[in-house]
C-alpha cells in the first residue's frame, strides 16, 4: 500500500513538473496571461473589501469586518491575485509585466465610480476616463506585441553574474546616491513634495522587482529539477525583496496622508514603471538582442498608456467644500447657518420639527420647564434693534 502511494505522489510529481515544462517554454504568453489574471483579481479584491468596509462604517467595533464573508473574500482573492503576479515575473520579462499595472487601475477606476452605469452613460458622462480606457488598451497591445522576446533561466549562476556585473554595479551606486539625496530633502529640508516621496517609492521598486524576478525564477526553475534554493544568493534576494516592500508601503502611507491618491496612483504608475523598465534592461539585458524598431514601439506603447492613466485618473470628480457661516436674524432671533447665502435647513411647513428655522404661519407656544413658554411668531418681537447692540 505504502509503495502505491509512493508510485502515485511520483507520477503526480512528473505530470505536475511536465505540466510547468511546457508553460515555461510559452515565455511571454503564459507571463502576460497571470500578470493581466493577478492584476485584475488584486483590484477586483480591493473593492470587495472597501465595500465591506463602507457596510460597517457606523459599528462601534472597528474590526468587526474581520467576523464578514465579504472581507475574507477580498483577502483571499487578494492572495490569489498577488501569487499570480509573483509567477508571472518566472515566466516573462520584467520589462513586460510592469507597464500592465495599468490593467490595475483601470479596474480600479471603474469599480470605484462607474459601477451599475450602463456603458453608454459611462461614456456620454465621463468622456476621458473612456478615453483614458481605450489609450490603455492601446497602449498595452503595443508594449505586449514589441515587447522584448529574451527570457534566460534564472539560476543562480545567472543572478551572481548579474549581480556582480559592472552594469548593475553602477546602476546601484547611482540609485544609492539619488536615494540618499531625496531621502535627505525630505527629511532634513520638509521638501514634502509628491514626486521626492514617489521617487523613493520607484528607487526602492526599480530593486523590488529585480529581486521578485529572481526569487520567483529560482522557484519556478527548483520544480522543474536542479535545486536553486540552497544558494545563499536566494536568501539574499528574499530578504532585499521583503525589505524594500516594507520601506515601500511606509513611503506610500506617508503620501497617502498628504496628497489624493488618484494622483499618487498616476505619478507612482508612472515613476515605477520607468524604473522598472530600466532596471530589467540594466541587470536582465533584456533589450540586449532587441531592434531599434521594436523597441520605439514598445517605448511608444508605454508612453500611450501612461497618458492613458493619467486622463484615467485626472477625471475625478472635485467636491467642493462647504464652508458655513453663522447669522443672527435680529428680527426673529434665529441662528442660521448660510453657505452662499441659501439656509441650509429646509422649512418645516407650519409643524415643528427638528432643524426649522422660520415659519410662514403662525406657531403655538412649546412649553419648557417650569412652567415657562417660548413662542415664535412672524411679527418682530425683539424690543433691540441691531444698531443698539454691542460690536465686538
Amino acid at each position: 500500500m505504502h509503495t502505491k502511494c509512493c508510485k502515485q505522489l511520483s507520477c503526480l510529481w512528473v505530470t505536475l513538473q511536465s505540466l510547468i515544462f511546457v508553460i515555461y517554454t510559452q515565455e511571454n504568453l503564459i507571463g502576460t496571461l497571470l500578470a493581466i489574471f493577478g492584476n485584475l483579481l488584486v483590484s477586483i479584491s480591493v473593492s470587495i473589501q472597501k465595500q465591506s468596509h463602507v457596510t460597517l462604517a457606523g459599528n462601534k467595533d472597528p474590526k468587526q469586518y474581520y467576523y464578514t464573508k465579504s472581507w475574507w473574500s477580498g483577502l483571499m482573492l487578494m492572495v490569489l491575485g498577488e501569487g499570480a503576479l509573483f509567477v508571472s515575473y518566472a515566466f516573462a520579462p520584467l520589462s513586460l509585466i510592469a507597464p500592465l499595472n495599468a490593467v490595475s487601475v483601470i479596474c480600479s477606476k471603474l469599480n470605484a465610480e462607474h459601477y451599475n452605469i450602463p456603458i453608454l452613460v459611462f461614456v456620454e458622462r465621463y468622456i476621458l476616463t473612456f478615453l483614458g480606457c481605450v489609450l490603455t488598451a492601446g497602449g498595452t497591445y503595443l508594449f505586449v506585441t514589441f515587447g522584448p522576446n529574451s527570457h534566460e533561466k534564472l539560476n543562480a549562476e545567472n543572478i551572481v553574474k548579474h549581480v556582480i556585473g559592472w552594469p548593475f554595479l553602477l546602476y546601484l551606486l547611482l540609485g544609492i546616491i539619488t536615494f540618499c539625496l531625496v531621502l535627505y530633502f525630505y527629511k532634513q529640508r520638509d521638501a514634502n513634495y509628491l514626486v521626492l516621496i514617489l521617487l523613493l517609492v520607484a528607487l526602492l521598486g526599480s530593486v523590488t522587482v529585480i529581486t521578485v524576478k529572481a526569487v520567483s525564477g529560482m522557484i519556478v526553475l527548483s520544480i522543474l529539477g536542479p535545486l536553486q534554493l540552497s544558494y545563499p544568493i536566494f536568501y539574499v534576494m528574499f530578504i532585499c525583496m521583503v525589505a524594500t516592500i516594507v520601506f515601500q508601503a511606509s513611503f506610500l502611507a506617508q503620501a497617502s496622508h498628504l496628497y489624493d491618491s488618484s494622483l499618487i496612483a498616476c505619478v507612482n504608475y508612472i515613476f515605477c514603471t520607468t524604473f522598472a523598465i530600466v532596471a530589467g534592461a540594466i541587470f536582465y539585458q533584456e533589450f540586449y538582442h532587441e531592434d531599434v524598431l521594436h523597441i520605439c514601439m514598445f517605448l511608444l506603447g508605454c508612453t500611450i498608456c501612461f497618458l492613458g492613466v493619467f486622463l484615467i485618473t485626472k477625471n475625478k470628480r472635485k467636491l467642493k467644500g462647504f464652508e458655513p457661516y453663522v447669522t443672527m436674524d435680529m428680527v426673529k432671533g434665529i441662528p442660521t447657518i448660510h453657505n452662499k447665502g441659501w439656509a441650509v435647513q429646509p422649512d418645516y411647513n407650519g409643524s415643528f420639527s427638528y432643524g426649522a428655522l422660520e415659519n410662514n404661519d403662525s406657531v403655538a407656544s412649546v412649553p419648557l420647564p417650569g412652567d415657562q413658554e417660548l413662542s415664535i411668531s412672524p411679527s418682530p418681537v425683539s424690543p433691540y434693534q441691531p444698531s443698539e447692540l454691542k460690536k465686538d
